[in-house]
């Protein structure tokens, strides 16, 4: 049942056994485990079908940064309404637009010596199962993303070290199912009420044991109304959970779940970067790069990428990384061609001398650019500029004509850094609550693993005989970062207490009946998207509920489902 929450009655009152508030991919996930059950659920989404400008302003927040991180971050990497961020999904996949999936790397899981904070109490194979059925909730092929199982004679991995480098791959799965397909099935759900415009500012506690005894929401036409639940899961997204908890304050003045001042700390994202050129040793090896673009694989659109071995990640004590091939024409941010066009487009008046010289040499030293830029120009054969949102450029004749060599990006792990966090600003929003302030900067290990993933690159391309790897400078890969907008790690998971805000079955330690689901939780993020672990975990969490309810007992919250 579909509730346009702004309808009610004033001072409402509902009750029901199991409250998600967020419908992004975490809480349409788990609610739609309980579709058609013997459970009563209420599913709240701050926003409605259709992207509405008030309810996004709900998200202004402030960013403190040192360095790079994009200054809009808190309202371009979210979205209120019934999908979450999948509504910004946006990958062209020919046909459809799509998403890129992958599990995080059994690595991921485990604790680094070499990274401060680390380890999950979920091991990968705990994930296994939740896994593939997540394969099934994403719409996309087996679970299998190693290269072999997708080769043909014509896509092949590049012939690195194996002890260093590894290609795998992306699958990629459709936009629309969590807010057309998901959303119409639990709108349409007997025991699944799903309220829209209703925006959580409070979870009501006891004095006691911080059990939850109720949920205020309001909506932007000033209406108000209370929600009482059995079970209440928070899956509003990474900046969203911590500020909740952090906003109820009213019995516990900390916030809820924050005794030891973690609720908000070890924010995480994936920060991308152009990280050099790769030229092939022979423009014929643009064609037999097909692998690492987006293409059609046993019926299932895949991508390769080239990823960091655990081995060398434990040789070289760096974090995790993937490496990602965009094929680019001779000329491209050549810099003897922005050097005339700055010429072009300058005065005549006032130029320097030295200015004049610098720009002559760069134009002498990269006529061949310019030549292939002007031709291309005069007969308007411009190739496709391929991105992460693109691919198929493999499909296309003459491709190693129309290109000349690889623009190299990566999507890295941030290590997790109890100073990278979210807190609450003295300014409020239109509803009353807290608006968020991010803090944001690089550790030392991030920098430092940027720079020993170029080298390492460099070396396995020489080595291999496949040409040459040209690294960018730290200023410059840095002053092009880009979020992916994958807020993770606010309310991480850890076996104690005063290590992580919820347990191994999601639970917040404090609050017997309130749990997290979505990558706020995750200790560490790889380099992977979030998505299908997070419906992963959201698929486990519906499981641990269900035996919970079904045991009734106050002591079987501490069982572990594995």
């Amino acid at each position: 049942m579909l509730i346009d929450a702004r309808t009610l009655p004033n001072d409402t009152s509902i009750e029901t056994d199991i409250c998600i508030v967020g419908a992004g991919p975490a809480g349409i996930t788990l609610a739609r485990e309980f579709k058609n059950s013997h459970f009563n659920v209420c599913l709240i989404e701050s926003g409605g079908l259709e992207t509405d400008a008030e309810t996004q302003l709900l998200s202004k927040g402030e960013i403190i940064s040192s360095d790079s991180y994009p200054k809009d971050e808190l309202e371009a990497g979210r979205q209120r309404q019934l999908g979450g961020a999948s509504n910004r999904w946006h990958i062209d996949l020919g046909y459809q637009t799509g998403v890129r999936h992958a599990p995080l790397d059994p690595i991921d899981f485990q604790s680094r010596d070499w990274l401060p904070h680390s380890g999950w109490c979920l091991s990968y194979t705990n994930l296994i199962p939740y896994y593939e059925k997540a394969q099934q909730v994403c719409q996309i092929g087996p679970f299998d993303y190693d290269s072999p199982a997708w080769l043909t004679p014509d896509r092949q991995p590049l012939p690195v070290d194996p002890n260093s480098l590894k290609t795998t791959l992306f699958q990629f799965g459709p936009q629309n199912i969590f807010a057309q397909q998901y959303g119409v099935e639990i709108s349409q759900s007997r025991n699944i009420s799903l309220y829209l415009y209703a925006n959580a500012t409070e979870l009501i506690t006891t004095t006691s044991d911080s059990r939850i005894t109720g949920l205020r929401l309001a909506c932007l036409n000033g209406n108000r109304f209370r929600l009482t639940a059995r079970f209440y899961v928070l899956a509003m997204g990474g900046i969203e959970n911590a500020r909740l908890l952090l906003a109820s304050n009213q019995t516990h003045t900390q916030g809820l779940g924050n005794e030891y001042d973690l609720v908000g700390r070890f924010y995480m994202d994936h920060p991308g970067f152009r990280i050099g050129a790769f030229i092939p040793r022979k423009r014929q090896q643009i064609a037999q790069m097909g692998l690492y673009d987006l293409h059609q694989a046993k019926g299932i659109p895949v991508a390769g990428k080239l990823s960091l071995t655990s081995a060398l990640m434990q040789r070289e004590q760096i974090v995790n990384t993937s490496i990602w091939f965009f094929p680019r024409p001779r000329g491209h941010q050549s810099p003897a061609v922005e050097a005339l066009r700055s010429l072009l487009r300058s005065s005549r008046r006032g130029r320097d001398l030295a200015d004049l010289t610098s720009q002559a040499k760069k134009i002498l030293g990269g006529l061949d650019d310019i030549t292939a830029v002007a031709t291309r120009s005069l007969f308007g054969r411009q190739p496709r500029l391929i991105d992460a949102a693109c691919g198929g450029w493999s499909y296309q004749k003459n491709c190693d004509r129309d290109y000349a060599f690889f623009e190299v990006s990566a999507q890295v792990e941030q290590a997790p850094n109890p100073d990278n966090r979210i807190t609450l600003s003295q300014d409020r929003d239109v509803l009353g609550l807290p608006r968020t302030t991010l803090h944001w900067r690089w550790s030392d290990i991030d920098l430092y693993s940027l720079r020993k993933t170029q080298q390492i690159l460099q070396r396995e391309i020489e080595q291999a005989k496949l040409g040459r790897f040209v690294p960018d400078t730290e200023e410059k890969m840095l002053s092009k970062l880009y979020s992916a907008h994958h807020h993770m790690g606010t309310t991480r998971m850890h076996s104690n207490p005063s290590h992580g805000v919820v347990d191994q079955n999601c639970r917040v330690h404090s609050c017997p009946n309130l749990f997290i689901a979505g990558s706020s939780i995750f200790p560490t993020g790889g380099y992977a998207n979030p998505t299908l672990t997070i419906v992963a975990l959201s698929l486990r969490l519906a499981d641990y509920i269900r035996n919970v309810s079904e045991q009734d007992h106050p002591t079987s919250l501490s069982t572990v489902i594995s």
